[in-house]
């Protein structure tokens, strides 16, 4: 099992900066990949297997999403999901959703997500700056 996962970000796809040694996860830019799953895959696969050994430990998840598309939208529902499941397992989950205050499809779609989770807990915060 790796320690992190570390992906830059590119004009199309979001930094992603999982530090499973600290439980601190983020992703944080632009979502519009060309091929979702294959941007998508990786991350998901080094998430489950951290979720996997998380157990009862806690973590914290930062999403700070500048834009992304209907189909990364969907990969972050996902990634919701299991971040969900996890806390309904024992985990501590705490997910934060940082939104330009400018933003209101950003705010809004935060509160969607929000919504949808039973286990986790989830912050809606602005970006400082």
């Amino acid at each position: 099992m790796q320690d992190r996962l570390e992906i830059a970000a590119t004009s199309r796809t979001p930094a992603v900066s999982f530090d499973f040694t600290t439980n601190r996860l983020k992703i944080a830019g632009e979502s519009y990949p060309e091929d979702v799953t294959e941007f998508y895959g990786p991350v998901f696969a080094a998430l489950d297997a951290y979720l996997g050994r998380l157990g009862n430990g806690s973590c914290r998840f930062d999403f700070e999403l500048i834009y992304l598309n209907s189909s990364s939208a969907k990969a972050i529902m996902m990634m919701m999901d299991k971040l969900d499941a996890a806390a309904k397992n024992g985990a501590t989950v705490d997910i934060h959703w940082y939104y330009d205050t400018e933003d209101d499809t950003m705010q809004e779609l935060g509160e969607e997500f929000g919504e949808d989770l039973e286990n986790a807990k989830f912050h809606l915060e602005k970006m400082s700056g």
